[in-house]
């Protein structure tokens, strides 16, 4: 049985976690990590990462990293923009671990998907193309094995 009070931290506790994926959400492209986002809800770290996995089932960053990729995929199938810019205007500052973390959610690197994601979604309105092409979240993308003929 839980008290009250325990009842009553938990349920701010979830408020402040709600707190904090909508500013991932809204600020995904700024730099962020996981203490300004524990100093923003007035917790630590250590807490925030264990009760936002509990309550999300990933960590904050997996969480901010699969924003990230989610308006990545989006600039990419527009075609206009670079990995590299694409890569700086989502707010990441590391080339090679935005490819790695793409190709994790994705199943490919960006400069593959960019090229036959324009192809793929070509005619389908924005809406319908995002959520199709959404990564995997809590996953990695499937490995598919050689076929041997």
């Amino acid at each position: 049985m839980t008290s009250r009070p325990a009842a009553s931290q938990h349920l701010r506790d979830l408020a402040r976690l709600r707190r904090v994926r909508d500013r991932i959400d809204r600020e995904y492209e700024q730099p962020l990590d996981v203490e300004a986002l524990a100093r923003g809800a007035h917790m630590s770290a250590g807490h925030l990462s264990r009760e936002f996995r509990l309550a999300y089932g990933e960590s904050p960053y997996g969480y901010l990293m699969t924003r990230r990729i989610e308006r990545a995929m989006a600039l990419l199938r527009r075609g206009d923009l670079s990995v590299t810019e694409v890569c700086f205007a989502v707010g990441c500052s590391s080339l090679g671990t935005f490819s790695s973390r793409f190709s994790e959610l994705v199943g490919m690197p960006p400069s593959i998907y960019r090229r036959e994601a324009a192809d793929a979604t070509a005619g389908m309105p924005p809406c319908v193309a995002k959520q199709v092409t959404r990564p995997v979240r809590n996953r990695e993308a499937p490995v598919t094995e050689p076929q041997l003929a």
